[in-house]
């Protein structure tokens, strides 16, 4: 899949990368965007559902791009907290991410994010409000290396 601008003058960073991240559908216009992930194994509890904290991990790595689409590269987050609720176990297999900005501020951001399991089950929500920083591409960091 090509990636869409403004997506395409930023590397995949290592988390992203571990995680699987990759764009499906995204709406700058509304600050929504949708991600899809890779639940492996590895991030499975010795009961086989994929740990919280990797789940938190998905949905923070949507909520910051959803900012990221919404201000066309210009602003990215930095996570100043992150609420989650758990509504159902999400086994190992892919795991969808949809966020969207609440509320743009000249400083903080407040988005909101739904994960999703394989079977399109809604398995946890997540509020968060982050830090919002300027964007610039640097020569280095031109391209996605996905």
């Amino acid at each position: 899949m090509e990636v869409p601008a403004p997506f395409d003058t930023v590397p995949l960073s290592g988390s992203s990368k571990l995680l699987g991240w990759r764009i499906i559908e995204m709406d700058p216009g509304s600050g929504g965007i949708t991600i899809g992930f890779e639940g492996k194994r590895e991030f499975a509890n010795p009961v086989g559902f994929i740990q919280g904290g990797m789940l938190i991990a998905m949905m923070d790595d949507t909520i910051g791009p959803a900012v990221f689409a919404h201000t066309n590269g210009t602003k990215m987050t930095s996570s100043i907290d992150i609420h989650a609720h758990f509504l159902r176990p999400v086994a190992v297999g892919p795991v969808t991410v949809k966020a969207r900005v609440v509320r743009l501020g000249k400083s903080v951001a407040f988005t909101e994010a739904e994960l999703f399991d394989a079977a399109g089950r809604l398995s946890a929500r997540a509020t968060s409000s982050a830090h919002v920083v300027d964007y610039t591409p640097t020569q280095e960091s031109r391209g996605h290396d996905a």
